[in-house]
């Protein structure tokens, strides 16, 4: 019965994801191919910074696990943006584009293009990232004043991404 209860969920999983509708702004070039799916669930790292006198949270990098469908963590994702598989491959990408999906709720979902590979493993040939389905992982809206510069704040958020070939 839980095999048959494990077997629905890995499905539904399944479907949810085909169902997420990509914004044209973020969609990855004609002809590339989605060859992975990963979950990633961490934070997003923010500085209490000042600038011409006026202080905020500015963003300075992620810190998170990455979650293949069935919930078996496969890797890391932080600064860079770079993405590291347990096979010892890696990924680096810079933002192409980005849109506010859900501007008042979660980070923008993105478009990222990869500029740098390592290893031979599952993120070698990765050409194209996008980032969806984000939940939390906005700027804290208190807290920075000219007493806390430099403190940082962790700021959950989980996210999918999907790689492209």
């Amino acid at each position: 019965m839980l095999k048959k209860i494990a077997c629905l969920s890995v499905l539904l999983s399944a479907v949810a994801h085909a169902q997420t509708i990509i914004p044209e702004e973020i969609a990855a070039p004609n002809g590339q191919q989605q060859t992975l799916l990963l979950h990633a669930k961490g934070t997003q790292i923010y500085q209490c910074v000042s600038n011409q006198g006026a202080t905020a949270w500015q963003w300075q990098r992620p810190e998170a696990q990455l979650l293949d469908e069935q919930g078996n963590l496969v890797g890391t994702h932080g600064a860079g943006p770079e993405w590291t598989h347990q096979d010892g491959s890696r990924v680096t990408g810079k933002l192409l584009k980005k849109v506010d999906v859900e501007p008042d709720t979660a980070v923008a979902w993105l478009l990222l293009e990869a500029v740098a590979h390592h290893g031979n493993g599952v993120f070698a040939n990765s050409r194209f990232i996008q980032r969806v389905k984000t939940r939390g992982g906005l700027p804290p809206v208190s807290g920075c004043d000219a007493n806390h510069l430099g403190m940082e704040k962790a700021v959950p958020y989980s996210a999918d991404y999907l790689y492209y070939q």
